[in-house]
């Protein structure tokens, strides 16, 4: 997903987005503020806002960001299996594995702003975006699989993913991706 206004992507710009997505991610989005996010970027507000123009923005474009990263991950590791949806199945949910031991500690980025964000703001858009990808990507190889109701079939791994992001983050059961994972491989029969 792409915000509508590009934005000069200078050193600077890097590096707020960059300290902005850590405090983000570690702090919670609301409770960082942009004076914050300039201080720990060596940055002036002023030009926080001239390279973003608000926080807002600045939010949007963080996910924007974990999205993209998101996306190219998984691609580079579906790109090279075979054409079988339950191979490339497992493969998401272990690229999503690997995803949260080296990235997502706290849980998903999205589901954690999701739940911060008012339904105006234009970084919830980005959040339901990505979760509305990813249902379609599992419709996609459930239809693949030949499966007598894709949307059915896609609609229950979207929840197993999400469901297992969730429990990762949350520590609330041993192993949630990868019996997600199995479970979601059965489904497709």
């Amino acid at each position: 997903m792409e915000t509508t206004d590009a934005i000069e992507w200078t050193p600077r710009a890097r590096q707020i987005l960059a300290t902005a997505a850590r405090l983000f991610y570690d702090n919670g989005i609301t409770a960082v503020g942009v004076d914050r996010i300039a201080a720990e970027s060596g940055v002036t507000k002023r030009t926080l806002y001239d390279r973003f123009g608000s926080k807002e923005r600045l939010v949007a474009e963080y996910l924007c960001d974990r999205d993209r990263e998101w996306r190219e991950l998984l691609g580079q590791r579906l790109s090279p299996l075979p054409d079988d949806p339950a191979t490339r199945v497992r493969a998401v949910f272990d690229t999503s594995e690997e995803w949260m031991r080296t990235r997502g500690a706290k849980g998903c980025s999205m589901v954690r702003a999701h739940a911060e964000l008012p339904s105006d703001h234009p970084g919830y858009a980005v959040a339901v975006a990505q979760k509305q990808w990813m249902r379609g990507l599992f419709r996609a190889l459930a239809e693949q699989a030949g499966t007598p109701d894709p949307d059915t079939v896609a609609d229950t791994i979207t929840l197993l993913h999400e469901g297992a992001l969730v429990c990762h983050g949350m520590h609330v059961t041993p192993n949630p991706i990868a019996q997600a994972r199995d479970a979601a491989v059965s489904l497709l029969g």
